[in-house]
């Protein structure tokens, strides 16, 4: 997000108005409105603007130099990047220590993985989804993007310089290597990707998301800005005009009707959107195109210039400002207030933080009583601002620990950037777990009623039944390891995704198919809230992810033969494997009932694969799901039509079943209290004793 100031002779007005525009659309994704589906693409823009721009500078010195000065280089973006963010940081931490000091705990990872611009990796490392999350977010989760960014300008001077010492290339050669990198990192992307899972593994990435950078670098060594800005050399240039302006249609487009889940989006989307920035910004940096005029606007001027502190307190001031319940929208006013506020701290940022340190121009803190001249000489001192650096530092440390109490205590009560699917408990039902457990901090939402599931450990190799009592609970750090996979009430292979379809038709029931040994009864509630005895006629798998875990130990009291096989954060692309492995051990029902699609969408060929992996010998039942989130009507169209073509498929639409039943679900809206778990029960056990006999 780099800058050029507006008084500079190669100051370019039009790439302000591309900074503008992806800012903004940036901001629109994050307020969730509708229509910027694709908005978080605004990032890829920046990109391949910084991959230009930063390349455009080391080349300029080396031409004007005939070398780079890479500790000036890196002095300037350490000036230009880190104060701005530290103040935000900083001003966050505040904040959270006088307001929520348990969740100013729950983010240190955030804090000192932003300082260190390796934000992406730790997002990785913690399974942290960009996309998916059941709880409060991190209010520095958008710090991502600058890690990536900070890591190329440490690395990418030195590629340059390397290059040019050893191999000596042309500009044409520079060219070749520089799309040769682009391409790796590329397929990079396409190969990591699996479609019908999160994407943030490769959506995170450094590797994956270099060839945004490295397009813009190549545009560089093709397109300068000298030449792109000399009036004689921009004459005539109708295709720069062409260009630039289908560019600018793809841009747009892609803002306004790209989802995160589109699998066309991680196998060539971005490419082409990197390749239409390109077209962009060559266009937008030529004085005399009609594109560098539209984007030249002064209003979209003034807010490029200030994308960059626009970028980082957009995130956080929307975070802490929205409620922390998925079942709450909020209001457009609401939303007003936020934007306004955005804006209005990244204007405060930038004037006197940001330009100040950038520019070493102090003037606008003289009229600040009791700043005086050598005041602003010593801040000048590059010296001055390695002093300042350990200083925040400590600061943030002070404030991260000065209301750390017990870690336990504090931190149980929010969801940690590291927790994509929390499940809440009263903490007097939590059974005591010494193992099978992350040790990341989780985050638990203090609903009094809600059902948790609490991974069990399995010692050497054993699965040990789910009791009714304690329920199961969220893994701190997103998909947890197969310790955590609860099955009940018998040891079965894990499965990993879940499914709905629509209600069965009532039918009778028999009892001929089970043996004697096998028959089992069920409970089923009524009105007074007591159980009656219901036979239980055939053998039935389950397979779900938290929300099934979660409702485990009601399912297993009114289906009292059935097995549960639940997992936190199961994807339906995994749940294939695990029901071969079913058959295999021949543990498989003649009733499969499927609940998957909580945590993301997944492709008709992954559900059709799943559906014949199960057989047409047995009656399936696909849930369909009620989660707040972008995938829940993808998941449910898909769930619909694909189930129509299986005469052994029914869709339980739990989505309509849960309509205005707020009381039945815990705070993100997803997952069930002690009341929703007793009645998403029911409505299992009246589809499955409705099945006439196989």
């Amino acid at each position: 997000m780099k800058e050029v100031k507006q008084n500079h002779p190669r100051y370019m007005p039009g790439l302000d108005g591309i900074r503008a525009l992806s800012v903004l659309a940036v901001i629109a994704y994050h307020l969730n409105w509708g229509w910027a589906s694709g908005g978080f693409l605004g990032v890829s823009v920046f990109f391949v603007l910084s991959g230009y721009l930063i390349t455009d500078m080391l080349l300029e010195e080396r031409k004007n130099k005939n070398r780079i000065d890479l500790k000036r280089f890196w002095i300037r973006r350490i000036r230009r990047l880190l104060p701005a963010m530290l103040s935000m940081i900083i001003a966050v931490a505040v904040f959270l220590a006088i307001s929520n000091h348990a969740r100013l705990i729950s983010i240190q990872g955030d804090i000192w993985s932003a300082v260190t611009y390796t934000s992406n990796w730790y997002n990785i490392f913690h399974q942290v989804s960009y996309f998916e999350s059941f709880g409060p977010p991190s209010p520095l989760g958008h710090l991502w993007s600058l890690a990536i960014e900070e890591q190329f300008y440490l690395l990418w001077p030195l590629i340059i310089i390397g290059l040019s010492r050893f191999f000596s290339p042309t500009r044409g050669k520079f060219v070749l290597l520089t799309l040769a990198g682009a391409i790796l990192s590329y397929l990079a992307m396409v190969l990591l990707y699996e479609p019908g899972t999160d994407p943030s593994r490769v959506y995170y990435g450094t590797d994956t998301r270099a060839f945004g950078l490295l397009i813009g670098a190549a545009l560089t060594f093709i397109c300068p800005s000298r030449k792109l800005l000399d009036p004689n050399s921009s004459k005539n240039r109708s295709w720069i005009n062409v260009t630039g302006i289908i560019g600018l249609l793809v841009i747009i487009y892609m803002f306004l009707r790209t989802g995160e889940y589109d699998q066309s989006l991680y196998t060539g989307g971005m490419l082409v959107l990197s390749i239409a920035v390109s077209f962009v910004i060559a266009a937008a940096a030529s004085p005399s195109s009609f594109v560098s005029k539209i984007l030249g606007w002064k209003p979209l001027r003034w807010i490029g210039v200030r994308s960059y502190s626009i970028y980082l307190w957009h995130y956080p001031v929307i975070v802490l400002t929205s409620s922390t319940s998925s079942n709450t929208d909020a209001s457009y006013f609401l939303q007003m207030i936020q934007l306004i506020l955005s804006i209005g701290f990244a204007a405060l940022s930038y004037t006197f933080i940001e330009n100040p340190f950038r520019s070493g121009n102090w003037r606008i803190w003289s009229k600040i009583p009791g700043f005086r001249s050598e005041g602003r000489a010593n801040l000048l001192q590059f010296s001055f601002f390695v002093r300042l650096v350990p200083i925040a530092i400590l600061i943030l440390i002070f404030v991260s620990c000065m209301f750390n109490r017990s870690s336990t205590e504090v931190a149980l009560n929010y969801q940690s950037p590291t927790s994509t699917n929390a499940i809440s408990t009263p903490s007097d039902q939590l059974p005591d777990v010494t193992s099978g457990v992350s040790t990341a901090t989780p985050t638990v939402d203090t609903t009094p009623d809600v059902i948790e599931a609490v991974p069990t450990p399995s010692p050497k190799g054993k699965n040990i039944p789910v009791s009714a009592s304690p329920a199961p609970t969220a893994s701190p750090e997103g998909p947890p390891s197969p310790e955590q996979t609860i099955l009940v009430p018998t040891a079965t292979p894990v499965v990993e995704n879940s499914v709905a379809l629509t209600p069965l038709s009532p039918g009778a029931t028999n009892q001929d198919n089970i043996t004697q040994s096998e028959k089992k009864t069920a409970t089923s509630t009524n009105s007074s809230g007591a159980y009656k005895r219901v036979p239980l006629t055939q053998r039935v798998t389950a397979v779900g992810d938290s929300v099934m875990l979660g409702a485990a130990p009601v399912l297993e009291k009114m289906l009292e033969g059935i097995v549960v096989d639940g997992k936190i954060g199961r994807q339906l692309s995994q749940a294939t494997d695990i029901i071969k492995q079913f058959k295999s051990d021949k543990t498989l029902g003649q009733i499969v009932v499927i609940h998957l699609g909580t945590n993301g969408p997944f492709t008709t060929d992954q559900l059709e694969k799943l559906l014949e992996t199960i057989g047409e010998e047995r009656k399936i039942l696909l849930i369909n799901t009620r989660v707040p989130r972008k995938w829940q009507d993808t998941v449910n169209d898909t769930l619909a039509d694909t189930g129509k073509k299986y005469p052994n498929v029914k869709l339980l639409d739990w989505h309509s079943f849960s309509e205005d039943k707020a009381d039945w679900f815990a705070s993100d809206g997803v997952h069930l209290t002690t009341k929703g778990a007793e009645a998403y029960s029911k409505f299992i056990l009246d589809s499955v004793t409705s099945i006439k006999k196989i």
